[in-house]
């Protein structure tokens, strides 16, 4: 039986390869976007699998509009993706308000927004599965990149947390960590702050990176797409998923420094529990938060 699939920024980047494979595969595709004419095409291919919807995902009426839409067109929603975003570069004290504002209510609010109108849906059928886009800036700090990965690392906070939440209720929920795609992320829908000269060892080189039309990312779109579609269908998905060989390389390299740090100051960290404390994994909290049991 075809799933019902809600898509947010279905039409480019990873949110229109995984939109084509999803109808290419006979599933049925709530796809929304800011400008819907740009999925004529696949409207035009497959009318009866394809719905497609005009939102912004900032405004959160149009969103709770736009999901309520989707059930009544398909009678359900199985699977939510959180892909609408996109990325801005620059020096933390170059970035104007006008463009953290908007990188937060996209990339941060967006997702809430969308997760919050679902969940009452997928609560009541007692299954279902989101797809949070995040991004390997989910989990590392990258110079130029101070507002973008602010959001995605909350974007992950608030994923981990709901999962707990969730879980009991049979709904699922994965974080999708791509490193760097061929889209156009880093071309025509990034936008960057003014430049600041003494930044430029730092912040310039990834400007400059960003802005060379020579360069090159490593994933292939179309593969992501598949890569996602055969996570919702595991009957253990995991709750993060890294995609493309340079995200799984740098967070390892990253993830071992954390590791190195922590154990170089655990005489310090561990300095200032009072001298009465027990064991805090052991405790009913401690076990709560690491989810290894239920209180």
């Amino acid at each position: 039986m075809s799933k019902v699939w809600f898509i947010t920024g279905s039409s480019r980047g990873l949110g229109r390869s995984l939109t084509a494979a999803l109808l290419a595969k006979g599933e049925q595709v709530a796809a929304t976007a800011r400008r819907p004419g740009q999925l004529a095409a696949l409207a035009a291919q497959y009318p009866e699998q394809l719905y497609s919807l005009q939102l912004d995902v900032t405004d959160e009426a149009a969103v709770n509009k736009a999901v309520k839409d989707a059930v009544d067109h398909f009678g359900k929603i199985d699977v939510v993706v959180n892909n609408a975003g996109f990325g801005i570069t620059g020096a933390a004290e170059a970035f104007t308000t006008g463009q953290i504002t908007s990188q937060v209510n996209t990339n941060l609010y967006g997702p809430i927004y969308v997760t919050r109108a679902a969940l009452p849906y997928l609560r009541r059928q007692r299954s279902g599965h989101i797809l949070q886009i995040s991004s390997l800036g989910g989990r590392i700090g990258t110079a130029g990149l101070s507002i973008y990965q602010a959001t995605k690392f909350a974007l992950v906070g608030f994923s981990e947390a709901l999962s707990k939440e969730i879980a009991p209720l049979g709904i699922k929920l994965t974080i999708i960590e791509p490193g760097g795609f061929r889209t156009d992320w880093a071309g025509d829908s990034m936008s960057f702050a003014k430049e600041i000269p003494d930044y430029d060892q730092t912040v310039g080189v990834r400007v400059k990176w960003f802005k060379d039309p020579a360069q090159q990312m490593a994933g292939d779109p179309d593969k992501a797409a598949k890569a996602m579609i055969d996570v919702v269908a595991h009957p253990e998905p995991p709750l993060h998923l890294l995609l493309g060989s340079d995200a799984v390389g740098i967070l390892k390299k990253v993830e071992a420094a954390r590791q190195a740090e922590m154990e170089k100051w655990l005489p310090v960290s561990l300095s200032t529990d009072h001298d009465d404390v027990p064991d805090f994994l052991q405790s009913d909290l401690g076990r709560l938060i690491t989810g290894s049991t239920k209180v």
